[in-house]
């Protein structure tokens, strides 16, 4: 069973003649690009289900805001945990099938908990989602180094970085109107069976490498020199991507209070319905395709490739469209439209930046899996201590009246805001950081 599992995942053996055929390698890199987009997007439609679903499972009774926290950390620690891993083997395996396995599982998972009203099962599931979901990003980032050269890559991994706008706009719009009218449940069995579509899209067009169909590799020769091992075992001695991995932590803690407690906090705060809020997170998803999608044409073009500058920017826009959400009271609709506009072009860039690109830039082409694992962990236990932390304010502000729950929300201004701001003076000790260039 085991070696039918090693087999399975391996890479496809390499053809004795390997050719060099521009139109057909351009071809394939489309196929590859945009299925490797679309299916991680699918990804984050099943990951993102329970931030719609939350008001309805507090509201019916079935968790507690606590328990949420707990439930939503699990994922993301899991994720962590997940994505170290992942990353590793990525660099290794046959990234195809890895990642179409991944969404497999996290679609099964999400229509098992349409038919659960129990927190273990909640905690428990929703933690094995997050090992499943971190096999996506480690197989796209990978087949990014391993179908684009550096003069390219930066533009189709910003593009690529869309997937996650993608999925999150797919999520407040079309699985939050599912949930309006068929209930919490719905949403779950939603989320799922778009995640199968996914899959399967994955499958049919998505390729391991260029090697695998028969064409040259376009990484660097000297680094094809190299094994995995000690390409890997660079990142690892790397400080600056280490620094990187504590900034994206930061910044993820921001990324995921909005994500995960925006529409918590717009209904209760501001007393908005279950859709508006849904529509006014979603646009900070909208925006954020746009930030991630210009992020590298911002970089190349105003910057001369310098990512440090841009990081720095938007990631003080990132903490002044935060303090707008949350400090400006209930009636300002247009207020907490552009703060979402703000954030969601913001966290674009800095998703494509922080999170992967900058590390990817500086790491060996062979180890980029390994980058994006050790940036993803550091990025994700930060999103987990968000939701356990934020969980636990929002519950202790909580008071209840004739049966009405009213919320403080002063505390957990601060948590995210701060987080924020140090994010971005973190990134700002990066400035003289190079990115290693091909040989």
């Amino acid at each position: 069973m085991i070696k039918k599992l090693v087999s399975f995942f391996s890479p496809l053996p390499q053809n004795k003649e390997l050719v060099d055929d521009t139109k057909r390698l351009k071809k394939l890199q489309w196929s590859f690009f945009l299925s490797a987009t679309l299916g991680y997007g699918l990804y984050y439609v099943c990951r993102l289900s329970m931030s719609v679903v939350k008001k309805p499972l507090v509201d019916g009774g079935i968790l507690s805001e606590s328990e949420l926290g707990l439930v939503g950390s699990a994922l993301f620690f899991a994720y962590a945990a997940g994505k170290l891993i992942s990353g590793f083997l990525a660099d290794r395996v046959n990234i195809k099938r890895f990642m179409a396995v991944g969404l497999l599982l996290s679609s099964l998972i999400n229509i098992t908990l349409g038919f659960s009203h129990s927190f273990w099962v909640f905690l428990i599931l929703w933690g094995l989602n997050g090992l499943a979901q971190s096999m996506g990003a480690p197989s796209s980032v990978v087949g990014l180094s391993r179908w684009f050269p550096d003069k390219e890559r930066g533009s189709y991994y910003g593009f690529w970085s869309a997937s996650h706008n993608i999925g999150e706009a797919i999520t407040f719009i079309a699985t939050a109107f599912v949930v309006s009218i068929a209930g919490w449940r719905w949403g779950f069995e939603a989320a799922g069976f778009a995640g199968l579509i996914g899959a399967v899209i994955i499958m049919l067009f998505m390729h391991d490498s260029p090697t695998s169909k028969g064409l040259k590799p376009v990484m660097p020769p000297k680094e094809l020199n190299k094994s995995v091992g000690a390409t890997q075992r660079e990142v690892l001695k790397n400080p600056f991507i280490w620094v990187l991995a504590l900034s994206s932590a930061l910044m993820y803690i921001s990324r995921y209070a909005v994500n995960s407690w925006g529409i918590f906090f717009l209904e209760n705060e501001k007393s908005y319905t279950s859709v508006q809020a849904s529509s006014i997170i979603a646009v900070s998803s909208v925006c954020g395709i746009i930030g991630t999608v210009l992020s590298g044409f911002i970089s190349d073009k105003f910057f001369k490739g310098n990512r440090n500058a841009p990081a720095l920017i938007f990631g003080i826009g990132n903490t002044l469209s935060l303090s707008m959400f949350v400090f400006v009271p209930q009636g300002y609709y247009i207020i907490d439209i552009i703060s979402m506009v703000i954030f969601g072009l913001s966290i674009g860039v800095l998703i494509c930046f922080l999170g992967g690109l900058m590390a990817v830039d500086i790491a060996p082409k062979r180890a980029s899996g390994a980058a994006l694992g050790v940036v993803g962990i550091a990025s994700y236990i930060g999103a987990g201590v968000q939701d356990i932390i934020s969980g636990y304010l929002i519950g202790d502000g909580k008071t209840m009246t004739d049966g009405i729950a009213a919320y403080d929300f002063s505390s957990i201004r601060y948590f995210w805001i701060g987080a924020a701001a140090l994010s971005f003076m973190l990134c700002a000790t990066l400035w003289k950081v190079k990115r290693k260039e091909e040989v």
